[in-house]
């Protein structure tokens, strides 16, 4: 009993220091880490300059490795701090801090390897750890269920764009033809995807009077579309908001996106760690 006590203390603390930004500790590994992160992705850019000396190339390869070392320890120890570690290794963030260590260890056996370079373009993957480091996470998950619960919505507006485009594009192809550049089918749905956007890249333009007419309606209809998302994913946000979702991670399996009022995981049943200022103690963390 003792020892399982005490398995839970450390492996609490480590959580909290890995997973937790509201605390002191949380905030500095937090910070360290983010530092660690832009160093690494400085590196890889150094790297890739050519005429630099041997001394900054063997600085750079040295660096590289420590870095490695250190996020290879980092990332054990987010597997360790957690009760049902599966969840973290097959997410997103779990495979993207994976893919980042490979190239550097790969490098040992297939030294050389033309295709070793692009692998090792992946460390800079790292750059979206930061995304989840800052103190503003919980807005970014309030965002993220917005644009998920959004997502058929802007699907069936996509298609119906689509088929806009299609349309615009056919009847500018028989009306325009050849002559002014309309030189095939797809090639004015090219056209009128460019117009609809608003990008209007000027390469292809209609000269005839009715083709014009067309052409300034599409763009008119333009500047409608661009809002039909917009506001499509602001009633979004303004659900999720009032749905008070928590930022907090659960502490076996690192997932987010409970309920305000939510005492267990909603993916695994663990219990919720209460943030600071909850006016709860913590609901049965049982690391």
């Amino acid at each position: 009993m003792k020892e399982q006590s005490h398995e839970v203390s450390w492996r609490s603390k480590l959580y909290e220091v890995i997973f937790l930004s509201d605390t002191g500790t949380g905030k500095a590994f937090d910070l360290t880490l983010i530092g660690m992160i832009l160093l690494s992705i400085f590196v890889v850019s150094l790297e890739s300059v050519t005429g630099l000396s041997p001394e900054i190339y063997e600085a750079t390869r040295i660096t590289e490795w420590a870095l490695t070392i250190v996020f290879t320890i980092e990332y054990l120890a987010r597997i360790l701090a957690l009760r049902n570690p599966r969840y973290y290794i097959f997410s997103f963030f779990g495979i993207v801090d994976l893919l980042a260590l490979l190239p550097t260890y790969l490098a040992l056996v297939f030294a050389g390897s033309q295709y070793l370079i692009v692998i090792r373009g992946l460390r800079l993957l790292r750059i979206f750890r930061i995304l989840k480091l800052f103190r503003f996470m919980g807005e970014a998950s309030l965002l993220y269920n917005a644009m998920r619960a959004s997502m058929p919505k802007i699907i069936v507006f996509l298609i119906t764009i689509v088929n806009a485009a299609i349309i615009s594009g056919t009847v500018l192809y028989l009306v325009e033809g050849e002559a002014s550049g309309f030189t095939s089918i797809p090639r004015s749905i090219y056209w009128a995807i460019v117009t609809m956007t608003t990008v209007g890249y000027g390469d292809i333009s209609p000269a005839t009077p009715l083709g014009q007419t067309i052409a300034s309606v599409i763009m008119i209809m333009g500047y409608a579309i661009l809002a039909v998302p917009t506001g499509i994913v602001s009633v979004e946000l303004a659900q999720a908001q009032h749905a008070g979702r928590r930022a907090i991670n659960c502490p076996a399996c690192a997932r987010e996106g409970h309920d305000s009022d939510a005492d267990f995981c909603k993916y695994c049943g663990h219990g919720l760690e209460r943030l600071a200022g909850d006016g709860e103690t913590d609901s049965g963390m049982g690391i």
